[in-house]
């Protein structure tokens, strides 16, 4: 027992030195850290033997309860937590046709067309397409981030992402459990009456996990608290969840949506910082550890053996997307519109959400928690999930910003760059300004050091105000790309204030699909604008009193 948990200590030191490494080669290859680690996983399963010459027989008895229990709850929470509900809501009629429709229909198409070309039942094949569903765009997020896309094309990438993670693991544990059960003891009603039980049961425990949780820190302040309370909400969540029967990946998106979104209110700008910066690195240590582990499951020469699954597994799940987003878009959306909850998603951004849509960490800890009770099945599966992987993140992830330049949604250059960071450099400056105000009426500096501090600032912020000035007059582009992101973002403030006048009943739904049209129009265009509304009919003026007329008698 020793010397067992002496080799796991090892190995997981080394893991970390590997990792470390492979981080700090990215910096200097320009390469996505996710296309980095594929590399190592690929290294690894080929060193192998050389490897394990060093350091001895590597036996790794990672159970499936262990992996999702361990990797998957600090992947998705980091994700929920640092999500912004208010932007989510804008889009999350669309989001939830995408997250839930969608990748049951996914599911059915990959599933169909990989039992038609490999050989597996139609059971086996459903668990690959449910695993596979999972998108999981870390890459083209931070690529999303650097080239400063619509912010509501990275919610809707990012949002599709979280919420489809949690319907795709549901649906894998719905079909795994009838893979493995066999289909004798399956009826349609059954799974359907699971399906909605255990989504409704694992966001009802998340909202109150989290609400408690939010609770007690806005009365802490004390950032080793407050971090240690959201560790226990993560993994609590998901273990209290998955004892009751439940989805615990969707009560730690539940939990983490309403955490990072409530709690934050309360907290000191360090505690927020440190808490990024905490599950920024636990984040990146679960990928990281997911990405190594498949080294050590995969065998590359069977990988090699096993091109034409993995080459129909790669056409399956390109054409499912490929379904999915454009029905949804172009048919369901329009249907459904009168919602008022699902908008329009323009041609490019649909390409967008395509391609965008990667698979990586969520499906390779799904395949790699698959039970051996599937026997040769198992490995066929962590080698289609693997391959897929592989492509998805070399080709896909590597390419997405290629493909965003063409479509024209990103037109970034040097003096944009610098243009968005004398803006930042301004608002920051604005903060601190007001702060040194707040400091000052509560007397907490003199009145001398407040005059001189103030001046400084304000020289520094009139620089920075100076020459932006200049670039938007050398540059009239930039003026006019200025002007439309904000108003673009000037009309959807306004239909957000429309939703909330329907909802109340304040305005009529005739009123609504009046104003709303105009203004999604305008949203849509490529020079976006106030929608001119139709001028009031004129109102007849009485004619003007005949001096001759008698005067009306007062009563």
């Amino acid at each position: 027992m020793e010397n067992l948990f002496f080799q796991i200590e090892t190995l997981v030191i080394e893991l970390l030195l590997v990792i470390s490494i492979v981080a700090m080669m990215v910096q200097y290859l320009r390469v996505p850290y996710t296309v980095a680690l594929v590399i190592t996983g690929l290294l690894i399963s080929i060193l192998r033997p050389q490897i394990e010459a060093i350091t001895g027989p590597i036996q790794l008895e990672l159970t499936s309860e262990l992996i999702l229990a361990l990797l998957v709850p600090p992947l998705i929470f980091e994700a929920a937590f640092n999500l912004d509900f208010d932007k989510l809501r804008r889009s999350l009629g669309t989001i939830l046709v995408l997250a839930i429709p969608g990748v049951i229909v996914s599911m059915f198409i990959v599933g169909g067309v990989v039992a038609g070309t490999t050989g597996l039942s139609i059971s086996v094949a459903l668990v690959f397409g449910a695993l596979i569903s999972a998108t999981d765009p870390v890459s083209v997020i931070a690529l999303f981030k650097s080239l400063g896309v619509p912010k509501r094309l990275a919610v809707l990438v990012e949002g599709e992402s979280l919420l489809n993670d949690g319907t795709a693991i549901v649906v894998f544990n719905l079909v795994l459990g009838i893979a493995v059960a066999g289909a004798v003891e399956f009826t349609l009603l059954e799974g359907v009456i699971d399906f909605v039980t255990v989504v409704a049961g694992g966001l009802i425990i998340g909202i109150v996990l989290g609400t408690g949780i939010s609770w007690l820190i806005s009365r802490v302040d004390n950032h080793l608290v407050e971090t240690t309370l959201t560790t226990v909400l993560a993994f609590g969540a998901f273990l209290i969840a998955e004892r009751l029967h439940v989805s615990g990946v969707l009560a730690v998106v539940a939990a983490g949506i309403l955490n990072g979104n409530s709690s934050s209110r309360g907290m000191s700008p360090t505690t927020r910082i440190i808490l990024n910066n905490f599950w920024e690195y636990i984040a990146f240590l679960a990928n990281s550890f997911i990405f190594l582990l498949i080294g050590f499951e995969v065998d590359i020469s069977e990988l090699l053996a096993d091109w034409q699954p993995i080459l129909f597994a790669i056409v399956a799940v390109l054409a499912a997307r490929m379904i999915v987003v454009y029905v949804t878009t172009r048919l369901i959306v329009p249907v459904t519109k009168r919602s008022n909850m699902i908008e329009t998603i323009p041609n490019s951004w649909q390409h967008v959400l395509v391609w965008g849509g990667v698979r990586g960490a969520i499906s390779l800890a799904l395949a790699l928690s698959l039970p051996f009770a599937l026997g040769a099945d198992r490995v066929l599966l962590i080698h289609m999930t693997f391959g897929v992987v592989l492509f998805s993140l070399f080709v896909q992830g590597t390419s997405i910003g290629w493909l965003l330049s063409r479509l024209g949604i990103v037109k970034r250059d040097e003096r944009q760059e610098e243009y968005d960071l004398n803006n930042a450099r301004l608002f920051a400056l604005r903060s601190a300004e007001a702060h040194l105000n707040e400091l000052h009426d509560r007397h907490l500096v003199s009145q001398q050091t407040y005059e001189e501090v103030k001046q400084e600032l304000n020289v520094v912020q009139t620089e920075y105000r100076t020459s932006m000035q200049h670039m938007l007059i050398e540059h009239p582009e930039m003026l006019a790309t200025a002007k439309r992101n904000v108003w673009r973002d000037l009309l959807q403030v306004q239909r957000d204030a429309l939703l909330d006048l329907r909802r109340d009943g304040t305005i009529s739904e005739q009123i609504f699909e009046e104003i709303a049209v105009g203004i999604d129009q305008a949203i849509d265009s490529d020079h976006p604008h106030q929608p001119h509304t139709h001028p009031e009919e004129e109102i007849p003026q009485a004619a003007p009193a005949d001096d001759t007329d008698e005067p009306v008698e007062e009563t």
